[in-house]
């Protein structure tokens, strides 16, 4: 019966000792907006596509990409993708005209190469593909799925869906290798 008892323990110690880390994924569908939250200072939500998360715009290098709420000359607001680093980030593939047509052109990009990088993505609009440069030189390919640019209780609100597919390898081939 001890021996038994042994047994046992010794199981589920190995059992409850056995963690399976999930991988980060590479690629997904996901949302960020520009709604502000305030703790000691005010931060919203970008996204990491290394961490394949929303993080913190409060957190120095954490996070990706953000959306901003901008307004061009005749005061129309505009929405507009941010990067957090210090160097030109963005390249537009296209502007398609239906989200069948952009979907295929996302799952169609293999391989870029981009000769003018962008500052920021602006303005984004639905059934757009986008490639995304890190600071430290891995890429995304990223489809605008569906964007809201409204203004919520006097305050301009933006919204962004989209598509992606990180390849964190450091080539411009995609899925990576």
């Amino acid at each position: 019966m001890k021996k038994l008892a042994f047994i046992f323990i010794v199981i589920i110690s190995v059992l409850s000792g056995c963690t399976k880390k999930e991988p980060t994924r590479t690629s997904g569908i996901d949302t960020i907006d520009n709604t502000t939250f305030f703790s000691t200072t005010y931060y919203n939500y970008g996204f990491s596509f290394s961490g394949a998360k929303l993080v913190s715009t409060n957190i120095n290098h954490g996070w990706d990409i953000s959306i901003f709420v901008s307004s061009d000359s005749f005061g129309t607001p505009i929405l507009t993708l941010q990067a957090d680093n210090l160097k030109p980030s963005f390249f537009k593939v296209g502007d398609f005209p239906d989200g069948a047509t952009a979907k295929t052109a996302f799952d169609n990009l293999k391989t870029v190469s981009v000769t003018l990088w962008l500052d920021m993505a602006d303005p984004i609009a639905d059934n757009q593909v986008w490639i995304y440069r890190s600071g430290s030189d891995t890429y995304t390919k990223i489809r605008v799925i569906s964007t809201v640019n409204e203004t919520r209780q006097t305050i301009p609100y933006g919204e962004c869906t989209f598509q992606w597919v990180y390849q964190p390898d450091g080539t411009t081939t995609f899925p990576g290798k």
